[in-house]
């Protein structure tokens, strides 16, 4: 992996010049500029991994030159340097657009850490741009696994294909519908309708009216004529999700459906014709339970004549801090602010975890700490307990954990002895104030 390369805008030479300097002792390239006119030229011709830019330059300030930036080059991290006083001016350049701020003095530790994670941040945001734009057609299957480029090449063969039935297997929350979607648009009827139905979301009573249409005075309420999900699936897709729920007595009317292309409303007189694509989808094991009488068996092996299994979330080595960034930006979005940020110690934990619940749990997981650390760097500390079981085991598990209780007792005590002042405190510990408040959040402490 290449070095990373980070240009320092400030007029004070000095600073600049030190600074250079300490980042190449860490391996890290860096270049100065004076001025916000020859800083912008920089950024243009180095395209760095991240920009430092001092509020107060010589010809511009310091969010002007942001503003250029993020015409020129919107993605590129910027981080504002502020005197001691101007932490306003700095919070407001966080809020158009900086990834955040640095108060002078501060240390090239916490330099050095910051210069990291936006690099991190970076190459996992040009994955996730690269993905996107390779899974145009693949409805947003995001990953680059080899477990994720199987089912890719999987769902464009079957949906060249005549085949009328399809059968997903996979693990609740692995992405099944998505697939379906998938093989809809991917086919030759991705005009048509795509129409979808969980098995197991239904009364039973309900459930072949819904499926099948029913006639006007068919059973109690239905006031008029209505049409079944079949019907309104012609010439494009239907998903039946949760196929295993199907009652037995409606899986003889499926099977009819599939081998026929016809079905009889509730009440009605005679059958409809229709043409459509089944898509059935299950977590079950419903051939065990075709053995064992739980699931027809002649539908069993008609549904299963091109079976796709959609992988765990745990399979899907190298995904994880992918899709967790996806999600990251997305639900920024939907909740209007700034989306988190992973460690690579956070999502060193993600990619360790079993994920049981698949890519709903981690989806849910990412809406959780964008609720609660909106546009936070997530350490290990903000993770949920469970994520640090297995990292806890062990000797090394044991002094990690011994030393992160020593630290919080340092900085708690520092705290209450400075009266919960962090400026006071930072100052008696000998840090900076942003030092130590990334401490208290990698810890957990708010």
């Amino acid at each position: 992996m290449r070095s990373p390369q980070v240009l320092i805008v400030d007029d004070e030479r000095n600073l600049v010049n030190s600074l250079v300097y300490g980042l190449r002792a860490h391996a890290i390239r860096a270049e100065g500029a004076y001025d916000g006119a020859s800083g912008l030229t920089a950024a243009l011709r180095l395209e760095p991994d991240l920009v430092l830019i001092d509020l107060r330059l010589p010809d511009e300030s310091g969010i002007e030159v942001l503003g250029k930036l993020r015409e020129r080059l919107p993605d590129m991290p910027v981080v504002m340097i502020s005197a001691y006083g101007e932490t306003r001016v700095a919070v407001e350049a966080v809020k158009k657009g900086a990834e955040d701020f640095l108060t002078k003095p501060f240390d090239l530790d916490e330099l050095v850490h910051l210069i990291r994670r936006a690099t991190e941040h970076g190459r996992l945001s040009q994955e996730v741009r690269y993905h996107r734009r390779q899974s145009v057609d693949q409805d947003g299957l995001l990953g680059a696994s080899d477990a994720v480029a199987t089912l890719r090449e999987r769902i464009a063969t079957v949906a060249r294909s005549n085949t009328r039935t399809v059968l997903l297997l996979g693990e609740s929350g692995t992405g099944k519908a998505l697939v379906a979607r998938a093989i809809h648009n991917q086919s030759t009827v991705a005009d048509g309708p795509f129409v979808e139905i969980n098995c197991a979301a239904l009364p039973e009573s309900l459930l072949e009216a819904e499926l099948f249409g029913a006639e006007k005075g068919a059973y109690t309420g239905a006031d008029h004529r209505r049409p079944g999900l079949a019907q309104l699936a012609d010439g494009g897709t239907l998903l039946l999700d949760e196929i295993g729920e199907l009652p037995l007595h409606l899986q003889a009317k499926l099977l009819h459906f599939i081998e026929n292309r016809s079905f009889r409303p509730v009440g009605a007189a005679r059958e409809r014709v229709t043409d459509v694509r089944v898509v059935a989808a299950t977590n079950r094991d419903i051939e065990a339970e075709a053995r064992d009488g739980r699931f027809r068996a002649d539908l069993f092996y008609r549904l299963n004549v091109v079976p796709l299994v959609v992988p765990r979330l745990a399979e899907r080595g190298g995904d994880i801090g992918i899709l967790a960034l996806h999600f990251a930006e997305q639900i920024a979005g939907a909740e209007n602010c700034q989306p988190v940020t992973f460690s690579p110690e956070a999502t060193a934990m993600l990619e360790g975890y079993g994920w049981p619940g698949n890519v709903r749990e981690l989806k849910n997981l990412v809406e959780r700490l964008t609720i609660l650390y909106p546009g936070a760097d997530i350490q290990p500390g903000h993770l949920p307990a469970e994520f640090g079981a297995a990292e806890q085991s062990g000797e090394a598990g044991l002094l990690d954990a011994r030393l992160a209780s020593t630290e919080r007792d340092i900085l708690l005590r520092a705290l209450s002895q400075a009266g919960g002042q962090k400026g006071r405190a930072a100052a008696a510990l000998g840090i900076s104030r942003h030092a130590l408040k990334r401490r208290l959040q990698r810890l957990g402490l708010q």
